[in-house]
């Protein structure tokens, strides 16, 4: 009898340990499916971002001086092709957003491209004609493109803390 129950216990206790085994490989498997992102800046996490979309919401309250804490996600348009400074994301509808790095802290790999979710403050800003003009040199456009901006434009603006880039 103590046998029978001995033997019992063995195989009670190998099927908990498959259990437990096929559990891990679950959670895993689970792991896998997150996104992969490379972190810039302050650590920071997707959770609560804010879509394009939902953003530009935000974005058309503001006036001039405004200025909001939030987390977004967007698709990158252009970087600063000389030390990776700044960014545009696209916005959709013909939109974009500036997007500068807090206290030059940090910068994006020149050859940056794809989905990023940035967190930090957002605003609204005239921004100057020497200023527009320093950032299309900074594009790398031509002299003739530089030379036709002559008027200061309204832009939305980013001031990030931190960055994640989808891998």
């Amino acid at each position: 009898m103590k046998k029978i129950v001995l033997i019992l216990a063995m195989s009670l206790a190998i099927v908990s340990c498959k259990n437990e085994k096929e559990v891990k490989e679950v959670d895993v498997q689970e792991v896998k499916d997150e996104i992969a992102y490379a972190s810039f800046g302050m650590e920071i996490n997707d959770a609560d971002a804010l879509s394009s979309d939902r953003m530009m919401e935000h974005y058309k309250g503001l006036k001039a001086g405004d200025t909001i804490n939030a987390k977004m996600t967007g698709k990158i348009n252009e970087v600063c092709s000389k030390k990776g400074c700044w960014m545009t994301l696209d916005m959709g509808n013909d939109k974009e957003v500036m997007v500068r790095f807090k206290d030059y802290g940090f910068f994006m790999p020149l050859n940056a491209e794809g989905e990023v979710v940035v967190n930090g403050k957002a605003f609204v800003e005239e921004t100057s004609v020497d200023e527009l003009r320093h950032y299309a040199e900074d594009a790398g456009k031509s002299e003739e493109e530089i030379a036709a901006i002559t008027e200061p434009k309204f832009e939305y603006k980013f001031l990030a803390d931190g960055v994640l880039l989808k891998q």
